[in-house]
């Protein structure tokens, strides 16, 4: 695993490692040794995945506390345009949002911390979104910011998008409990 920071405080993208030969590919996606080396302390407490189809908005999603939670997310089919929003308020980079492509092709995946949104936008149709996750969902504190209000250029014109995503409180109206 490579881990390259990103502009937000905590925050990584990870380089899966992938070697392949002439059956094909074998992708790691979790080695807690690995991770715990480069400071990533991760109890996994659940993992699920998406399938969307392309031009889908999915966000910007979390869990407030008690129930919080930091992921592990990466794409092993097509392609998502992953973004990511700190939501702590004593962070020097509260409000701020980070992009990152993760593919199939790239192998790429986003440490996602506690007190952060999450949310992204497929680029191809089919693509997965595979979700690891340190706490157990909550419905109770399922919840999120909307997607177009953190600055975002998300890059199409009609996104496809669900009714609770667009219900959700701006960015600039939230009051964080993180």
């Amino acid at each position: 695993m490579i881990f390259e920071s990103t502009p937000l405080k905590d925050a990584q993208i990870i380089t899966l490692p992938a070697p392949s030969d002439h059956r094909g590919l074998f992708v790691k996606t979790f080695h807690d040794t690995t991770l715990k080396a480069a400071g990533i302390d991760f109890e996994l407490k659940e993992s699920y995945f998406s399938i969307s189809k392309k031009d889908v908005i999915r966000g910007m999603h979390f869990q407030t506390p008690p129930y919080q939670h930091a992921k592990i997310v990466f794409c092993p089919q097509g392609a998502i345009l992953d973004v990511i929003v700190d939501l702590r308020k004593n962070s020097a980079t509260y409000g701020q949002y980070f992009a990152q492509e993760l593919s199939q092709a790239n192998h790429k995946a986003f440490y996602i911390p506690q007190g952060f949104a999450h949310g992204f936008r497929s680029l191809t149709d089919d693509a997965i979104t595979y979700y690891l996750v340190t706490s157990e969902y909550e419905r109770t504190c399922d919840t999120g910011i909307r997607y177009d209000s953190i600055g975002l250029d998300w890059g199409v014109e009609h996104p496809v998008i669900s009714d609770r995503d667009l219900s959700f409180s701006r960015l600039q109206d939230f009051i964080t409990p993180f």
